[in-house]
């Protein structure tokens, strides 16, 4: 049994993606409307109620625009850091004590038979993070959302059997763009977002004889397309000797309007996690 995912919506305009393993389907973010996020679930046949808990990166709005209404219809816990906790109680409202559920970021800890790895990333965010999901044998990397690619970044995501990886802008969009350049700074900061050529030369140092694709995700809808983007992520690929003819790395579309399909990430005959999960314990509290 593997996990398997579907990427619900990515972008500026909302984000959501759920992880199912076995009896435990995880949300991860819930930046949309909470009627937008119950036709997509729809749409990938999952019932609202069978959703086991909310993930959340950070609390800006295209993450969490949904999040309360959602929490408190479906009565889902919800779990993020306490600084992330403490930055999202005005935009997420009521919710009783027993729906809130703080980790530590860099600490693991276990959903059902999932173990879940919030580690942090650099964004203008209170405390933001990106997530690895593991079980003993496979490992599904979601990152986005990223001002640069940090050290402990790229050590966290190396190795993924599949990567979810920020490809937001072109920079010569970006920079003749209609943003004011205030926004442009932003984007470009070490706390903003992850470029194409950026995304690229990432890729370069992650990929390993695991990696089976890679997804491009938060693409800006006014400074990116995703033709662009692949193009741009394949060309450094090839040229650094990483995608070949004979192992090509297949680039993954992401949608703002609509979600990918599910997808496996399947599990392999050899354990790759076994020693670090059998040391996790269920830290969340």
């Amino acid at each position: 049994m593997g996990i398997r995912f579907t990427v619900l919506s990515s972008g500026s305009t909302g984000n959501a993606t759920l992880v199912e393993y076995g009896d435990c389907c995880v949300l991860l973010d819930a930046g949309l409307s909470m009627k937008r996020l119950e036709q997509l679930f729809a749409e990938r046949k999952v019932a609202a109620s069978d959703i086991s808990c909310v993930l959340v990166t950070h609390e800006h709005s295209d993450h969490v625009k949904g999040l309360g209404a959602l929490a408190r219809k479906y009565k889902l816990p919800v779990y993020a850091n306490m600084k992330t906790w403490n930055a999202l109680d005005a935009s997420v409202g009521e919710l009783p004590n027993e729906q809130r559920k703080s980790f530590k970021t860099g600490e693991a800890f276990c959903l059902g038979g999932l173990t879940v790895e919030p580690f942090p990333i650099s964004h203008d965010a209170a405390e933001p993070v990106a997530y690895n999901f593991m079980t003993k044998s496979v490992k599904l990397s979601i990152a986005t959302d990223i001002g640069y690619m940090s050290p402990i970044v790229k050590e966290k995501v190396r190795d993924a059997d599949v990567l979810v990886l920020e490809s937001n802008h072109d920079v010569d969009m970006l920079r003749i763009g209609k943003y004011p350049w205030n926004v442009k700074r932003r984007i470009l900061s070490d706390v903003g977002h992850l470029s194409n050529d950026a995304a690229g030369e990432a890729l370069c140092e992650l990929i390993s004889r695991r990696t089976k694709r890679v997804y491009l995700a938060h693409l800006s809808r006014d400074h990116n397309q995703m033709d662009l983007a692949k193009l741009t992520v394949n060309t450094i690929l090839k040229e650094s000797g990483v995608s070949t003819e004979e192992r090509p790395i297949p680039l993954m579309d992401t949608f703002y309007d609509r979600s990918t399909e599910w997808d496996w990430v399947e599990r392999e005959e050899l354990p790759r996690y076994q020693t670090d999960i059998n040391a996790v314990g269920d830290r969340a509290q």
